[in-house]
């Protein structure tokens, strides 16, 4: 008879620990509450019970703290059925307690955990578990009081800015994002938050390696080898069954094998099995390897399957053939089946502060947005959670690349014996398990524990650089073959501690919006070999807002209490105040104040993606090799760097990242000369101390096929205060992988006045690239004069006809900005998630070359079609239905 698992996921009840009752054990007895779903977190619980306000609205997080001061308890009944109890062995699984938290089973104390991250396994004699009424009671202790214990015990470190929680969250392995974060609020969650299971059997699988590999380029010949560890009675175990399966269920192959063990099976698969490719290279082709462990007569003792892919994955760091702005030094770039690839992506963090409240559908909701988003990699930041199963798997389909982060974020973690070894069974749970992914492209020691260390100045020791240099390391070429790449930090590279050394390794960009504060300009002279953190943030949907508002009127402002509340990055006042005084009009509108925030964010991020792609120039010139923007999603409601807010809801940065890593892309840059040296960004005309005597324009064009392609660029001049207008156009091959140049040239303009400001002041430019054969519109851009607050956008004469799911945009004059939302009518839509999705967004329109926008999720829907752009911030209703 086969291994039977029991889910434990039926009759849970939970209370708060009674302090003046002295053993846990005669509370079993005592008054509890029906738990409303499994797995479980108590805030969730205590708000479906009415017990606590939504911490998510207005102030109400504050309300909410004395949970974590807390104990908890929960509690389950279940039965053992007649099968189950025939088997010799018996373990109960627990695959994530959150997180200091007693286990008692029939009254006797089984297990202690104190690592939220990792699989806990309890061996359970036959004396153990009755035939009915099995009690399982899990006593969940203070993260909080316990941190600060043995922050007593051990001492106070550094461990980021106020923003970033209280520094005793280093000595506890639990999500660190749960202490406060500069995007979330301080909710110290608790709970059984992921499965817990009985497993009987007298003999079962304990765990598989699949060694997917192939060979080197260009061969790329794939084969297979399973490795099988079995649990229990060895001696019960006759043989194993493993079948290799196509997507649609065929056998490639099967094989019957007496021995089990390492290499229970070898197999050859060339011509048999398809490669799996990152998306926009080629297809995310999976297949299934089952495994039956087979007992005497060929009776199955356990089955377990494992989805792989065919794939190899490289981080190349080699010696370049030339010298950037930056120096020589070393590439830092992805290569997958012999295909050298440009990354770019972003950051994800747990897309909830309660996490049992995500399903697979807000999974695969986010990772389809990023997908969409022309996005290739997701980073798993090191402040939260190593994701379950389901968020691998989805990325295994969609062909987005992983950057594993070990959950480690800016502070000096301890080393003690005690903590280390239990992060090291911690580090091999979760290689074990996220092994198989062919998404897995990196496993990297930690977030921001070096870089902060050199930024303090007065740190000088790392004692967790045992886990980041040793530990983590051992534990991946020992459990991955084939092998998956390793970075011990990020940023990390350059010598010493010295991790914002462009040369070499990744980076973080900080210095702007935080740091030293330079303008957004300076993104282009910035950059790094990759760029794996960098962002502005901005509000989200005006809708968002409202939500957390939750009615208080009186605070519908930009600068009010609520706001505030929902705004957590450091000195945002400022930070805010130095990037919009310089580049938008001063505001007291809500709306308008929302709308050049997310431009604002939109224009920045986009020229970071934009002119760090343009470096990776090709082979021996591959001087950035990847941008990964702060960050994808966020927690709760809240003013973040998030690319689209708390409820699905695209930020115009969303659309105009994706435009900027289409296979295809153009891109331009003006650099204006002024009449005197002066400090100003190179993009920015002067008209006062400084006057702007000319400009002139770099145009490249992105390719990240693998072919060339012949193109035609087309250049418009377009005058916004007069009818003066310009065009040129000439035919170009973009190479292969890589950037090219196409042109460079002053920007004309009408005719000038003498002793005044350079006429191209008010000259739009755009930019097409079309494809030579069949004069498909491959790309646009387009490059306005700079700062915004000095240019007077004219009225476009904007002309929006709606039929069906296609929006075709026409105008007079060029219009930027033009950001499309749906404010949809009915009960709770200010907290439903966005369902409308766009193909584009956020789009200059230039006369002449109208634009059609397809959206879907519109029809049948009762709502309002409302559009905002660059002297229309408020916005308007074009369309209603």
């Amino acid at each position: 008879m086969a291994a039977i698992i029991t889910p434990i996921s039926q009759n849970w009840s939970w209370k708060q620990r009674d302090a003046s009752i002295a053993s846990v054990l005669d509370e079993v007895n005592s008054t509890w509450s029906p738990a409303t779903s499994f797995p479980s977190e108590v805030h969730v619980e205590l708000l479906k019970a009415g017990r606590i306000p939504d911490p998510f609205l207005g102030f109400n997080e504050h309300d909410v703290q004395w949970v974590a001061d807390s104990e908890w308890l929960y509690q389950a009944k279940f039965d053992v059925s007649a099968d189950a109890r025939s088997f010799q062995q018996a373990e109960l699984v627990f695959e994530g307690l959150d997180t200091l938290c007693d286990v008692y089973l029939n009254g006797k104390k089984i297990l202690y955990a104190d690592n939220m991250f990792r699989t806990w396994k309890v061996a359970l004699s036959k004396d153990q578990l009755q035939d009915t009424s099995n009690v399982l009671l899990l006593h969940f202790k203070s993260a909080k009081n316990l941190a600060k214990d043995l922050e007593k015990q051990f001492g106070r470190v550094r461990a980021g800015s106020t923003n970033l929680g209280d520094p005793s969250r280093v000595y506890i392995r639990k999500a660190q994002y749960g202490w406060r974060w500069d995007w979330g609020p301080e909710l110290m969650t608790c709970g059984p938050y992921r499965a817990i299971s009985l497993i009987t059997y007298n003999a079962r699988i304990e765990s598989v390696n699949t060694r997917a590999h192939i060979s080197a380029a260009p061969a790329l010949s794939p084969s297979l080898k399973v490795d099988i560890t079995v649990g229990g009675d060895a001696s019960a175990v006759k043989g194993a069954k493993i079948v290799l399966k196509s997507p649609d269920g065929t056998v490639v192959r099967e094989e019957k094998v007496e021995q089990v063990g390492e290499d229970a099976v070898s197999w050859d698969l060339k011509d048999k099995v398809q490669l799996w490719w990152p998306v926009g290279y080629g297809n995310q082709n999976l297949y299934h390897v089952e495994i039956s462990l087979l007992g005497a007569s060929d009776a199955v003792l356990d089955t377990l399957t494992k989805r792989i892919g065919f794939r190899s994955v490289e981080l190349i760091q080699e010696p370049l053939e030339e010298a950037d702005r930056y120096g020589k030094g070393t590439t830092f770039l992805f290569e997958v089946n012999g295909v050298r690839m440009f990354m770019g992506g972003s950051n994800w963090i747990p897309a909830h502060n309660f996490l049992t409240q995500l399903t697979a559908d807000n999974y695969r909701a986010w990772l389809t947005l990023l997908r969409d988003g022309n996005q290739n990699m997701v980073r798993l930041w090191g402040g939260g959670v190593y994701e379950p199963d389901v968020f691998y798997d989805i990325c295994d389909e969609l062909g987005v690349l992983v950057w594993q982060d070990f959950q480690f974020a800016c502070g000096v973690y301890p080393a003690h014996d005690e903590f280390v070894q239990s992060v090291k069974q911690e580090a091999i749970d979760n290689v074990t398990r996220l092994r198989h992914h062919p998404s897995i492209a990196l496993f990297c020691g930690n977030n921001e524990g070096t870089s902060m260390v050199l930024q303090w100045g007065d740190v000088a020791e790392l004692p967790a650089r045992v886990l980041y240099e040793d530990v983590f390391p051992s534990v991946i070429s020992d459990l991955c073959d084939p092998p998956i790449p390793y970075h011990r930090g990020s940023p990390y590279g350059g010598k010493g501690w010295d991790t914002a050394d462009p040369t070499i390794g990744d980076v973080h960009q900080w210095n702007i919006w935080g740091g030293k504060e330079w303008p957004w300009q300076e993104y282009p002279f910035n950059g790094g070999r990759f760029v794996s953190e960098f962002g502005i943030p901005a509000f989200p949907d005006v809708k968002t807002v409202d939500y957390w508002l939750d009615g208080n009127t009186k605070d519908r402002w930009a600068q009010s209490k609520s706001m505030a509340q929902h705004d957590r990055a450091g000195a945002h006042e400022r930070r805010f105040a130095i990037v919009m005084n310089e580049n938008f009009r001063l505001t007291s509108d809500l709306e308008t104040h929302i709308y050049n925030t997310q431009i604002m964010q939109s224009e920045a991020v986009s020229l970071a993606y934009r002119t760090w792609r343009r470096e990776w120039r090709g082979r021996g010139k591959q001087f950035n090799a990847g941008v990964l923007v702060w960050q994808l999603n966020d927690c709760w409601p809240v003013v973040s760097w998030a690319i689209a807010d708390f409820f699905l809801r695209s930020k115009p940065v969303y659309y105009t990242i994706a435009r900027e890593l289409k296979p295809i892309s153009v891109g331009a840059f003006r650099t204006v000369t002024q009449n005197r040296e002066n400090d100003r960004p190179k993009q920015f005309y002067e008209f006062g101390a400084f006057r702007s005597v000319s400009a002139t324009i770099d145009v490249w064009g992105q390719n990240s096929t693998l072919a060339p392609r012949k193109v035609r660029l087309e250049l418009s001049f377009v005058d916004l205060y007069s009818d003066w207008t310009e065009t040129k156009t000439l035919d170009a091959t973009l190479l292969p992988n890589q950037s090219t140049e196409l042109v460079s040239m002053r920007v004309p303009g009408p005719p000038q006045k003498p002793n005044a400001v350079d006429s191209s002041h008010s000259v739009v430019v755009g930019a097409r690239l079309v494809a030579a054969e069949s004069g498909e519109v491959l790309a646009r851009y387009a490059d306005w004069p700079q700062p915004f607050r000095l240019v007077d956008f004219p009225d476009p004469k904007l002309d929006v006809k709606v039929e069906g799911e296609k929006v075709t945009v026409y105008v007079e004059k060029p219009v930027k900005g033009l950001f499309f939302t749906v404010d949809e009518e009915g009960e709770g839509v200010l907290g439903k998630p966005e369902g409308v999705r766009w193909s584009d967004n956020a789009v200059d329109v230039f006369p002449g070359d109208p634009q059609v926008l397809q959206v879907r999720g519109l029809a049948g829907k009762r709502a309002k079609l409302r559009v905002a752009y660059m002297g229309g911030e408020q916005g308007c209703i074009v369309h209603q239905q």
